[in-house]
């Protein structure tokens, strides 16, 4: 895990990742309490999708991009940098505004897989703190030392 550039907003946006060739993640409604939208853009085609944990659109990204996905890019630059952000997504432009210098159209794209790995994610911050190993992880290989 790499620690973030600067302090991100989690409460608008809990879970953002640069991983399967996207930028994903969770963002909270601004409307709902309850309803969270998982949004993402695809490195290189920057094709971007927009909708609630159960797969229904949202409202704001037919017109080229909406909200959700304007405050994931910004929680991701946070996050990792815009430079980092800029050769993941592969963002050939120059400034600081990478949501303009996207060409993508919307692309619906699965949203379980994403919301999925962000309860997995909660369900690590809630486990007590410890320095031992975690059992569900142990099926790592542990090196030995030869003497």
């Amino acid at each position: 895990m790499v620690p973030p550039i600067q302090p991100r907003k989690l409460a608008k946006v809990p879970f953002a990742e640069l991983a399967e060739g996207r930028l994903q993640g969770v963002v909270s409604s601004g409307s709902d309490i309850d309803r969270v939208y998982v949004s993402s853009i695809e490195a290189g085609t920057h094709d971007f999708s927009c909708s609630t944990n159960n797969n229904r659109p949202c409202g704001g990204v037919y017109g080229g991009g909406c909200k959700h996905l304007s405050a994931l890019m910004d929680e991701a630059i946070l996050q990792y940098g815009a430079g980092r952000v800029r050769r993941y997504l592969r963002i050939d432009g120059e400034g600081d505004d990478l949501m303009r210098q996207l060409k993508g159209t919307h692309q619906q794209a699965p949203a379980a897989t994403v919301f999925s790995r962000f309860l997995r994610h909660l369900a690590y911050l809630e486990l007590p703190t410890t320095t031992e190993p975690l059992p569900e992880l142990h099926w790592f290989p542990a090196r030995r030392r030869e003497s």
